[in-house]
């Protein structure tokens, strides 16, 4: 087992010595709710999404890339109808 890396090198011994406490620092400080740290990022789906390899043709993948940002979602959104499957929680 390694011993945990410091986030923060010890360069100073007095108080009066420490590191300024910048608005980068906060920034990227962790946050905590009482004793419960609170994770950062978008929180976790209660239906999450696989991730698979799917042959498309050229001429198809290039259409629905045209179509503009989110084409992955129109996709399930055509397959979901297609197979007449209920929408998204």
């Amino acid at each position: 087992m390694t011993a945990k890396k410091r986030s923060t090198p010890v360069t100073w011994n007095d108080p009066d010595d420490a590191p300024e406490l910048t608005a980068a620092f906060f920034k990227s400080a962790d946050l905590y709710e009482g004793t419960q740290l609170k994770t950062r990022g978008r929180p976790k789906a209660v239906t999450t999404k696989e991730a698979v390899k799917l042959r498309l043709d050229a001429d198809v993948l290039a259409a629905l890339r045209a179509s503009g940002e989110g084409w992955q979602t129109r996709i399930n959104d055509t397959l979901r109808a297609a197979l007449s499957l209920a929408g998204r929680v």
